[in-house]
């Protein structure tokens, strides 16, 4: 199911090869796969060729803590935020600056 899925995305991508939201859903199939360098190669395509799709962020960074790369996660945060200003979408805005606390160590609870 999941390869027919895959397949299906990359013959929408053969047809729409500029089209950011293919890449964004190959990437994230991958990720759901475990598919660790796969989904790393689309994500950082997305990050070159569509830097204002703001969504890709968020993703890369969490995939980028789960495989022990937290500084990398922290860097990809900032530059979402970046970018999410400047889209000025202050809901993933606010999700990327909560993940870049957290990874930051940054989280504020109440004693």
């Amino acid at each position: 199911m999941q390869n027919q899925r895959l397949a299906k995305l990359f013959e929408f991508l053969e047809s729409d090869p500029n089209d950011s939201f293919i890449l964004y859903a190959i990437a994230t199939e991958y990720n759901v796969q475990n598919d660790v360098e796969n989904a790393l190669k689309y994500y950082l395509q997305l990050t070159e060729k569509h830097p204002d799709y703001v969504g890709t962020y968020y993703h890369l960074g969490k995939l980028y803590e789960k495989i022990g790369q937290k500084e990398e996660g922290i860097k990809v945060y900032q530059t979402g935020m970046q970018a999410a200003r400047q889209k000025r979408d202050m809901h993933a805005l606010s999700e990327l600056q909560g993940a870049y606390n957290s990874a930051a160590g940054l989280d504020y609870e109440d004693d």
